[in-house]
């Protein structure tokens, strides 16, 4: 690496730590275009429908496209297309639903990591494209859309275990076998059953749900949750497995599945401080384990006290949405740098923090516009409890 390149990624990573890679914050819509520009680039970077996977810093180029989370992107270029009228969102979502279909494997699953590198179809990456393939026959009512979503539930339940748990198929690109993040592959599931009515696809929610219910400890922290550390599980997958918790107990009206979801919620909530910095790994005790930020997570976490906020109607989880994004917004430039950074969101702040250093990931982006939708809705006061409509999946 060239001398020039060293000092001026230490340079970065000095301002971030410093307070100067972070900028004044915009308004919500601004942010929100931001982010969904900086998508419609990582789609426009590769040559197929799907969403490059990352944009790499360091190298300076896009990654390939990464099917797990086109699959779920799509159903916020819908939602964007619904608030704004932008129909080249909506083109776009579509053509991403139709790629997914031209890459689902015989079988019904979905391949792990971005394409090219791995023939093998894994659990979570399946779990997730199913919320676009749902969403993609919600919006455009075209039935192979439908049958690829059942195509691809009827394969998680054929390979899951009998107590709920899957254990194979997982991703070669972690290192940890069982994951209770896999919740939010259950929800998947359940968006499936709406859809089809077909009752083991809820059943299997259901059993996953259990569970991971199972192995929870007393004060709501859940084991197997990593990618990499069990003992110290980021942010992001904590709140992939509150998520699951939250929307399949919603939809099965399960109240213990909610109740946990609410003690995850309160457990996050209780490290938030005034200025929206919430640290990227936590341990058993809930206590944070690392000083960067999982950026990542921010946004998810504010959708799920977003939900909790429609939900309960409790203030403090509108108030905890509001102040995560707030600092999130912060670390995404709107104006001037390197264009296929601006609008993007990265993976940790500082940059060289330990979720994807030195990269923008797709899913971050995503996230991060869905969050600002959810908290323009709930300012609005139009957040309601309708649980996983065409119109407030929020998937």
């Amino acid at each position: 690496m060239a001398i020039t390149d060293t000092l001026r990624q230490y340079g970065r990573v000095m301002g971030d730590r410093l307070g100067m890679g972070l900028h004044a914050p915009g308004e919500i819509r601004d942010h929100l275009r931001g982010a969904m520009d900086w998508l419609k680039r990582a789609q426009d970077a590769t040559p197929d429908a799907g969403v490059a996977q990352t944009w790499l810093v360091r190298s300076r180029r896009w990654a390939p496209s990464y099917p797990e989370t086109t699959g779920y992107i799509l159903p916020t270029f819908y939602r964007f297309a619904h608030l704004t009228g932008d129909m080249d969102a909506r083109g776009r979502a579509r053509a991403m639903a139709d790629w997914e279909c031209e890459i689902q494997l015989p079988e019904g699953g979905v391949l792990a990591g971005a394409l090219g590198s791995s023939d093998q179809p894994t659990i979570f990456n399946t779990g997730q494209v199913l919320f676009g393939w749902v969403r993609a026959f919600e919006e455009e009512g075209e039935e192979r859309y439908r049958e690829a979503a059942l195509k691809a539930a009827a394969w998680l339940c054929d390979v899951q275990d009998e107590d709920g748990c899957w254990r194979r198929f997982g991703s070669p690109f972690t290192t940890t076998s069982m994951n209770t993040y896999n919740t939010r592959s259950a929800w998947g599931l359940a968006r499936v059953h709406r859809i089809t009515q077909e009752p083991r696809f809820l059943a299997a929610a259901v059993r996953n749900l259990e569970w991971a219910l199972s192995q929870r400890h007393d004060n709501g922290w859940l084991p197997h949750n990593c990618l990499q550390d069990d003992a110290q599980p980021f942010l992001h997958t904590i709140a992939y497995a509150m998520r699951g918790f939250l929307e399949v107990g919603a939809y099965a009206q399960r109240e213990d599945f909610l109740h946990q979801a609410v003690t995850m919620g309160n457990a996050v909530l209780a490290s938030l401080p005034p200025d929206g910095f919430l640290p990227g790994r936590y341990d058993a005790r809930w206590q944070p384990t690392v000083t960067w930020s999982c950026l990542t997570g921010n946004a998810q976490i504010a959708i799920n006290w977003g939900r909790l906020h429609q939900l309960t109607g409790e203030e403090r989880f509108r108030e905890a949405v509001s102040r995560v994004n707030g600092f999130t917004r912060r670390t995404q430039r709107l104006h001037g740098g390197i264009p296929d950074e601006r609008g993007g969101i990265k993976g940790s702040h500082p940059i060289n923090g330990g979720y994807h250093p030195w990269q923008y990931p797709n899913w971050a982006a995503k996230f991060f516009a869905d969050a600002l939708m959810m908290e323009e809705s709930i300012l609005a006061g139009s957040g309601r409890p309708a649980i996983l409509s065409t119109d407030a999946d929020w998937s």
